[in-house]
């Protein structure tokens, strides 16, 4: 039955009455969704079903934590947290945490959970940690480029920069690359238009001169995001490898890995150290690379 009671408020106008986390926190979308259909979460039973597909229609940043939706939805904080952890299981939902970087050149590890309206496997998960997603198919580039619009655009404004289909397809990969270097398309029109001579005999010659000359620096190469997941149920932090279906070995019911029978010695802890140091006093002697 309250099944059938949620399944009219996961509509879309249902969303922005739901509560706000911190913000930073928050529910957080995976990249590369298939479009939304009304049969995305038909493998699941009905509750679960249910669940997924009310949070999937709620906004980033949307506090998605048990005891806010148990305010939210006709089922106590047990019920949900059970569902939720169904949903780690099915590939639908992660939870972890992420290295951001301030201004100020600290960092912060932060609390994230990410939900996917498509089910992803373990493998993809951990790619998605390591921040190298592959999106599952390219979008088909536009008949006329946001730089070919550009450089078309340049004649109605400035009547002497006119230029020709065909020139306007040869200096739009010119143009693409100032965008790929963070160029906005005001910074390019005031590089191409700013200080004009008089009068232009080549308009299209000028713009490339302008275009190769006046180029920004290479923006500096993004850096790969810093991801952990934690088990869905006890919390505990691991590698992707070491929570299958988001849950930890310890939560699965497997064994605990077998610990020596027998600790070392402070004698035999201390010998090891002093080898060590001494291999690598030996080292530095030698010039080698320790």
């Amino acid at each position: 039955m309250a099944d059938a009671k949620l399944s009219a408020a996961f509509l879309p106008a249902h969303a922005p009455s739901h509560p706000l986390a911190n913000p930073g926190y928050g529910k957080r979308s995976a990249p590369d969704q298939h479009p939304r259909t009304a049969h995305d979460f038909a493998h699941l039973p009905p509750r679960e079903a249910a669940i997924a597909a009310y949070v999937d229609r709620l906004p980033d940043g949307a506090d998605i934590s048990v005891k806010t939706l148990a305010k939210q939805l006709p089922y106590g904080q047990c019920a949900l947290r059970t569902a939720l952890n169904r949903l780690h299981q099915a590939g639908h939902l992660r939870r972890g945490r992420e290295r951001l970087d301030s201004d100020t050149g600290g960092s912060r590890w932060i609390t994230r959970t990410w939900f996917s309206r498509t089910a992803r496997n373990d493998d993809w998960w951990a790619a998605f940690t390591r921040g190298d997603v592959a999106k599952d198919s390219e979008p088909r580039p536009p008949t006329r480029t946001r730089a070919h619009i550009l450089l078309a655009a340049l004649g109605r404004e400035t009547p002497s920069l006119s230029l020709s289909a065909a020139d306007c397809a040869t200096l739009a990969p010119l143009v693409a690359e100032w965008f790929a270097r963070g160029a906005g398309e005001d910074a390019v029109r005031h590089a191409l238009t700013s200080g004009l001579p008089t009068p232009i005999h080549h308009p299209a010659a000028l713009l490339r001169r302008r275009l190769t000359d006046k180029i920004p620096p290479e923006p500096p190469a993004p850096q790969p995001p810093r991801r952990i997941l934690e088990c869905a149920e006890c919390g505990v932090v691991g590698r992707p490898e070491a929570l299958p279906g988001g849950v930890c070995k310890g939560c699965r019911g497997e064994p605990a890995p077998t610990r020596p029978a027998t600790l070392p010695t402070a004698f035999e802890i201390h010998t090891r150290a002093n080898g060590i140091r001494a291999a690598m006093s030996l080292k530095r002697e030698e010039g080698a690379p320790v």
